[in-house]
Protein backbone atom coordinates (compact mmCIF):
# COMPACT_ATOMS: atom_id res chain seq x y z
CA UNK A 1 0.00 0.00 0.00
CA UNK A 2 1.33 3.05 -0.57
CA UNK A 3 2.22 5.65 2.21
CA UNK A 4 1.91 9.07 0.76
CA UNK A 5 -0.82 10.46 -2.06
CA UNK A 6 -1.06 13.82 -3.78
CA UNK A 7 -4.68 14.66 -4.17
CA UNK A 8 -5.65 17.44 -6.64
CA UNK A 9 -9.10 18.96 -6.18
CA UNK A 10 -10.82 21.96 -6.14
CA UNK A 11 -10.43 25.22 -3.75
CA UNK A 12 -13.81 25.97 -4.58
CA UNK A 13 -16.54 23.56 -2.86
CA UNK A 14 -18.53 23.12 -6.41
CA UNK A 15 -22.53 23.02 -6.91
CA UNK A 16 -22.86 19.53 -5.70
CA UNK A 17 -22.53 18.39 -1.94
CA UNK A 18 -22.09 15.24 -3.10
CA UNK A 19 -18.28 16.45 -4.26
CA UNK A 20 -18.20 18.20 -1.08
CA UNK A 21 -18.67 14.59 1.25
CA UNK A 22 -16.78 12.71 -0.94
CA UNK A 23 -13.53 15.28 -0.36
CA UNK A 24 -14.09 14.91 2.96
CA UNK A 25 -14.46 10.79 3.13
CA UNK A 26 -11.28 10.86 1.13
CA UNK A 27 -9.50 12.48 3.70
CA UNK A 28 -10.90 10.51 6.59
CA UNK A 29 -10.30 7.48 4.58
CA UNK A 30 -6.79 8.12 3.91
CA UNK A 31 -6.24 8.98 7.71
CA UNK A 32 -7.62 5.55 8.69
CA UNK A 33 -5.43 3.78 5.98
CA UNK A 34 -1.98 5.69 7.47
CA UNK A 35 -1.54 7.06 4.03
CA UNK A 36 -0.14 10.76 4.40
CA UNK A 37 -1.66 12.96 2.20
CA UNK A 38 0.10 15.55 0.14
CA UNK A 39 -1.57 18.53 -1.49
CA UNK A 40 -1.56 22.34 -2.30
CA UNK A 41 -2.25 23.19 1.20
CA UNK A 42 -5.10 25.18 0.31
CA UNK A 43 -7.83 25.59 3.18
CA UNK A 44 -11.05 26.24 1.27
CA UNK A 45 -13.12 24.17 -1.34
CA UNK A 46 -12.45 20.63 -1.91
CA UNK A 47 -8.79 21.20 -0.61
CA UNK A 48 -9.67 22.63 2.48
CA UNK A 49 -11.97 19.41 2.78
CA UNK A 50 -9.80 16.74 2.17
CA UNK A 51 -7.49 18.29 4.39
CA UNK A 52 -9.84 18.37 7.45
CA UNK A 53 -11.15 14.97 6.67
CA UNK A 54 -7.39 13.58 7.65
CA UNK A 55 -6.77 15.54 10.37
CA UNK A 56 -9.94 14.58 11.84
CA UNK A 57 -8.99 11.27 11.58
CA UNK A 58 -5.61 12.00 13.32
CA UNK A 59 -3.55 11.61 9.89
CA UNK A 60 -0.97 13.23 8.09
CA UNK A 61 -1.34 16.34 6.05
CA UNK A 62 1.83 17.60 3.94
CA UNK A 63 0.66 20.77 2.17
CA UNK A 64 2.51 22.85 -0.07
CA UNK A 65 2.07 26.42 -0.71
CA UNK A 66 3.43 28.75 -3.31
CA UNK A 67 4.33 32.33 -1.31
CA UNK A 68 1.81 34.24 -3.19
CA UNK A 69 -0.95 32.41 -1.61
CA UNK A 70 0.38 32.54 1.70
CA UNK A 71 0.37 36.40 0.79
CA UNK A 72 -3.48 36.40 0.10
CA UNK A 73 -4.20 33.77 3.04
CA UNK A 74 -5.07 31.12 0.68
CA UNK A 75 -4.01 28.44 2.56
CA UNK A 76 -4.36 26.18 5.48
CA UNK A 77 -3.29 27.11 8.65
CA UNK A 78 -0.39 24.94 10.03
CA UNK A 79 -1.18 24.13 13.77
CA UNK A 80 -3.15 20.91 13.77
CA UNK A 81 -1.72 18.44 15.06
CA UNK A 82 -0.01 15.79 11.75
CA UNK A 83 0.13 19.06 9.65
CA UNK A 84 2.95 19.88 8.02
CA UNK A 85 3.12 22.90 5.32
CA UNK A 86 6.17 24.19 2.85
CA UNK A 87 6.28 27.46 1.51
CA UNK A 88 7.64 27.47 -2.01
CA UNK A 89 8.47 30.25 -4.62
CA UNK A 90 6.53 29.10 -7.44
CA UNK A 91 3.36 27.14 -8.46
CA UNK A 92 6.27 24.95 -10.70
CA UNK A 93 8.06 24.63 -6.71
CA UNK A 94 4.84 23.16 -5.65
CA UNK A 95 4.19 20.63 -8.28
CA UNK A 96 7.73 19.16 -8.38
CA UNK A 97 7.61 18.89 -4.81
CA UNK A 98 4.22 17.47 -4.58
CA UNK A 99 5.33 15.26 -7.72
CA UNK A 100 8.47 14.08 -5.89
CA UNK A 101 6.83 13.23 -1.95
CA UNK A 102 4.15 11.53 -3.41
CA UNK A 103 3.86 7.95 -4.55
CA UNK A 104 0.76 8.37 -6.43
CA UNK A 105 -1.30 10.83 -7.71
CA UNK A 106 -5.21 11.09 -7.67
CA UNK A 107 -7.55 13.87 -8.81
CA UNK A 108 -10.85 14.43 -7.11
CA UNK A 109 -13.32 16.85 -8.83
CA UNK A 110 -11.96 20.35 -9.54
CA UNK A 111 -11.38 23.15 -12.12
CA UNK A 112 -8.73 24.14 -14.25
CA UNK A 113 -5.76 23.71 -11.75
CA UNK A 114 -7.13 20.31 -10.98
CA UNK A 115 -6.85 19.30 -14.73
CA UNK A 116 -3.82 21.32 -15.21
CA UNK A 117 -1.77 19.59 -12.07
CA UNK A 118 -3.21 16.05 -13.37
CA UNK A 119 -2.07 15.95 -17.14
CA UNK A 120 1.28 17.06 -15.84
CA UNK A 121 1.94 14.23 -13.59
CA UNK A 122 0.29 11.78 -16.23
CA UNK A 123 2.18 13.31 -19.09
CA UNK A 124 5.66 12.70 -17.42
CA UNK A 125 4.50 9.07 -16.29
CA UNK A 126 3.92 8.76 -19.90
CA UNK A 127 7.43 10.27 -20.55
CA UNK A 128 8.91 7.83 -18.47
CA UNK A 129 9.72 10.80 -16.40
CA UNK A 130 8.37 8.81 -13.68
CA UNK A 131 6.72 5.36 -12.56
CA UNK A 132 3.98 6.32 -10.04
CA UNK A 133 0.44 5.09 -10.62
CA UNK A 134 -2.04 8.08 -11.45
CA UNK A 135 -5.69 8.38 -10.96
CA UNK A 136 -9.48 10.00 -10.87
CA UNK A 137 -11.75 9.07 -7.71
CA UNK A 138 -15.03 9.67 -10.54
CA UNK A 139 -17.23 11.03 -7.46
CA UNK A 140 -21.01 10.76 -9.57
CA UNK A 141 -19.55 9.88 -12.56
CA UNK A 142 -17.87 13.31 -12.13
CA UNK A 143 -15.10 12.51 -14.79
CA UNK A 144 -17.00 10.37 -17.26
CA UNK A 145 -16.68 13.04 -19.65
CA UNK A 146 -13.35 13.06 -19.50
CA UNK A 147 -12.39 9.09 -19.56
CA UNK A 148 -14.71 9.22 -22.96
CA UNK A 149 -12.74 12.39 -24.24
CA UNK A 150 -9.19 10.42 -23.58
CA UNK A 151 -10.53 7.14 -25.61
CA UNK A 152 -11.29 9.77 -28.39
CA UNK A 153 -7.70 11.29 -28.38
CA UNK A 154 -6.49 7.54 -28.65
CA UNK A 155 -8.89 6.42 -31.45
CA UNK A 156 -7.65 9.61 -33.38
CA UNK A 157 -4.18 8.38 -33.16
CA UNK A 158 -2.83 10.84 -30.99
CA UNK A 159 -2.05 8.55 -27.72
CA UNK A 160 -1.84 5.03 -26.98
CA UNK A 161 -4.98 3.63 -25.66
CA UNK A 162 -2.97 1.65 -23.26
CA UNK A 163 -2.23 5.25 -21.29
CA UNK A 164 -5.76 5.45 -21.07
CA UNK A 165 -6.45 2.42 -20.00
CA UNK A 166 -3.28 2.59 -17.58
CA UNK A 167 -5.16 5.60 -15.52
CA UNK A 168 -6.87 4.05 -12.78
CA UNK A 169 -10.58 5.55 -12.33
CA UNK A 170 -13.14 4.01 -9.85
CA UNK A 171 -15.61 5.97 -6.78
CA UNK A 172 -14.50 2.91 -4.35
CA UNK A 173 -11.62 4.86 -2.22
CA UNK A 174 -10.45 1.00 -1.15
CA UNK A 175 -10.60 -0.10 -4.63
CA UNK A 176 -8.59 2.60 -6.25
CA UNK A 177 -6.03 2.78 -3.36
CA UNK A 178 -5.22 -0.74 -4.01
CA UNK A 179 -5.25 -0.33 -7.69
CA UNK A 180 -2.80 2.82 -7.29
CA UNK A 181 -1.24 0.58 -4.60
CA UNK A 182 -0.38 -1.98 -7.37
Amino acid sequence: MISRLAVFLGSRDGKDPALRDAAYDVGRGLAERGIELVYGAGGAGLMGRVSQGVIDGGGRVYGVIPRFMVEREWGRVEGDAGVQTVVVESMHDRKALMADRAEAFLALPGGLGTLEELFEVWTWQTLLLHGKPVGLFNVGGFWDPLVELMHRIADAGFMDHEKVDALVVGDDLDDVLERLSR
